[in-house]
Order: structure tokens, then sequence, then C-alpha cells
């Protein structure tokens, strides 16, 4: 059985928007990621994407409904085939709970903004 700490999972790296798997589990991932600034409008139009900030705030853009924010401690479910964009005011460290597989950037065309999914380092 591996343990994560979360607080070392978030120290051991510093990029933002650059997922990392913290662990697997029945065809889902854990990720942690820290995010600044604005991501791309997108979409998983087969997947539910979870965001759970751990520090920090993110305002959850949806198209055609109000703004979601989230602060320390709190999630939220953006539902496949949802258009979203991430914004996050300052530096936020979130989880994102996903199906393996999940490409960052959904069906966006943004190859500058795709990353592949890197283990955390030890």
């Amino acid at each position: 059985m591996d343990i994560v700490d979360i607080d070392d999972a978030f120290d051991s790296f510093e990029e933002t928007w650059s997922p990392r798997l913290a662990a697997s589990l029945n065809g889902q991932e854990l990720k942690v990621a820290k995010l600044e600034g604005e991501f791309v409008w997108h979409s998983h139009p087969d997947a539910d994407e979870l965001f759970w900030v751990i520090e920090g705030d993110l305002t959850l853009e949806l198209e055609g409904e109000p703004d979601q924010q989230l602060s320390d401690g709190q999630l939220g479910v953006v539902p496949a085939g949802v258009e979203h964009k991430p914004v996050a005011d300052g530096l936020a460290k979130v989880v994102l709970f996903e199906p393996a597989g999940t490409e960052n950037t959904g069906d966006a065309d943004a190859e500058d903004r795709r990353r592949d999914v890197e283990p955390l380092e030890d």
C-alpha cells in the first residue's frame, strides 16, 4: 500500500497547470496540481471532473451557468460535457479526481496547454 502525504506531494513540484499523479484506483486517477491564473475553456464529453481545493481560491466558470467559487476545503464536480474554465486568483493547490487518461485540456484545441500527467517525485 502506498501512502501519500498531500503536503509533501505539493512541495515536490513548482509548475502550475501540470498535474501529478498521486494515486490510481478502479480506473480513476487522483491528481494534485498547482493552479494560477486562467486555463482554457474545455469539456470532458465522457467524464465528470472533481476539483477539491486544498489551499487557495478557485473559480469554475461554467458555460451557461453561474460561476462557482471554491476555497480551502471545498470541492465541486463539473459534470461530463459541461464546458468550463478554471481560474485561480493567486496560487491554488487542488486535487483532481477523474477517469484515468483524461486529458487536462479535454476537447479544447489547446496543444500549448496540454500536459501529460507526471508521477509524483520522491
